[in-house]
């Protein structure tokens, strides 16, 4: 029977991405239970772990003897000095660049982005990049990272995604992250990526709380 895993995110194309890396470990990876009356903290660091340790170790306080696991992960693009890097969700938000006429989040984050590299003619290089800690009663057990590179296009491709997945090509496949299946994602993305590393350092290196290997429900 496979083990569980609490992650501390209702975002669904995370809960998607997650599992699909998990069933290659025999884990299952479910939301936090009572996730979404809990306060979310502070997202204060500077840098990707920064932000994925302290989300791991609050959030594995609500759930005593388990292992919660969270991550922090964004865009970074090398003709913005490396932004969005940690705002990436918040990237039009920081800039106040809400239009009416747009609802979604990603939609705005996209076309604030496509609108900064517009002034820019050389190479739209970048890279997706990921950190995922693990914790358990506050204490942080592992980390890992994941990261690829691509390119950012000016007009969004695909519907498969979401956040900047229409927007990042991979030249080696000519398609963005958007026109790829999930299984094939798995092996190319810094989500799948880091995640397969954790899940690596995690098989068989914890122990539950009733003496057996692995995370219990």
């Amino acid at each position: 029977m496979p083990l569980i895993l609490y992650i501390a995110t209702s975002n669904p194309g995370k809960l998607r991405d997650f599992a699909a890396a998990a069933q290659v470990f025999q884990f299952n990876v479910v939301p936090l239970p009572g996730l979404r009356d809990i306060p979310a903290p502070i997202e204060d660091g500077l840098t990707f772990e920064e932000n994925a340790r302290l989300k791991a170790a609050y959030y594995s306080g609500f759930a005593p003897g388990h292992i919660v696991i969270a991550d922090d992960s964004g865009l970074e693009v090398d003709a913005l000095c490396g932004e969005p890097g940690v705002r990436s969700a918040r990237f039009a938000e920081d800039a106040r660049f809400v239009p009416e006429q747009i609802a979604d989040a990603d939609e705005r984050n996209n076309l604030y982005l496509t609108q900064r590299l517009a002034q820019d003619a050389g190479p739209k290089s970048g890279r997706y990049r990921c950190v995922i800690a693990a914790a358990r009663d506050g204490e942080i057990l592992t980390t890992a990272e994941g990261s690829v590179e691509g390119e950012i296009l000016q007009e969004p491709r695909g519907s498969s995604g979401f956040g900047y997945d229409p927007l990042f090509y991979l030249p080696a496949l000519g398609k963005t992250m958007a026109e790829i299946d999930i299984d094939h994602k798995q092996l190319l993305s810094h989500r799948g990526k880091a995640f397969a590393a954790l899940l690596e350092k995690m098989r068989g290196s914890f122990r539950s709380p009733d003496g057996g290997s692995g995370v219990v429900s």
